[in-house]
């Protein structure tokens, strides 16, 4: 089940964190697992990829910016060159810079946007011609529960990762007809290197607005996105996936 045999996936933001165990996660159900992300990350994205072959899976790293359009265009145009195709597209690049709405400057509210938002939808245009003419092809886009219901002190992120949502919707009714789905997750609380400074007060409160007791991990999102990825999930498409812990139940 949710094999990913033949299939070639790009994953942005992939050197680090839950990009980076999405990337591993596809090559575990098979596909080829192509990292993407700034080139000052370069050796990390190295790292991966080694991670990913010794444990007999199959990778490989472009470098791309996701505030540059020809960067990611040429970051998916390298993937096709290389790989003969592009089956997956993950969009999870993505900043946060919080600040209160009347703190907020606004480089930082467009710094934000352009990545998260802006970029995905550069990338997935990018990709959008070899998925159509294959009739074949999954996007998927890392949203967030703070952009299905609001968060203060993040107005650019919350706008972000709302815009993402109905991005998905859109490219959803646009690529239905060639067998592209869009589909999204939405991450709730995760515990990732940045949570694990958090005071153990302030973890404690996070869990308590989560049912299940606990924050999830990089590895419950991973598995989200092989499930929509593959031939299983066909049947979905403008869909958002939260994966929550009964965080949020819309």
């Amino acid at each position: 089940m949710f094999e990913l045999n033949g299939r070639i996936a790009l994953v942005t933001g992939a050197s680090q964190g839950i990009g980076e165990v999405i990337a591993k996660q596809l090559a575990r159900q098979g596909a080829l697992a192509v990292c993407a992300s700034l080139p000052n990350t370069e050796e990390d994205l190295k790292r991966v990829v080694a991670e990913i072959e010794a444990a007999g899976g199959r990778a490989d790293y472009v470098l791309l910016d996701m505030r540059d359009g020809d960067s990611i265009r040429a970051a998916v145009a390298t993937t096709v060159e290389r790989h003969g195709g592009l089956h997956i597209l993950v969009n999870n690049a993505g900043i946060t810079k919080d600040k209160l709405m009347i703190q907020m400057k606004e480089e930082e509210f467009e710094l934000v946007l352009d990545i998260n938002l802006k970029g995905a939808w550069l990338a997935t245009q990018a990709a959008a011609k070899t998925m159509m003419k294959q009739r074949w092809g999954r996007v998927i886009n890392i949203a967030s529960v703070v952009g299905q219901m609001g968060n203060a002190g993040q107005g650019n992120y919350v706008a972000s990762k709302a815009g993402l949502i109905g991005l998905t919707k859109t490219v959803a009714r646009e690529f239905a007809s060639r067998n592209v789905t869009c589909n999204a997750v939405a991450p709730g609380y995760i515990a990732t290197a940045m949570t694990e400074n958090l005071p153990a007060e302030v973890k404690a409160e996070f869990n308590r607005q989560i049912p299940l007791g606990r924050m999830g991990t990089p590895i419950d999102i991973a598995n989200a996105v092989v499930f929509l990825a593959s031939e299983e999930a066909e049947y979905m498409t403008g869909q958002v996936l939260s994966v929550n812990g009964g965080m949020l139940m819309p």
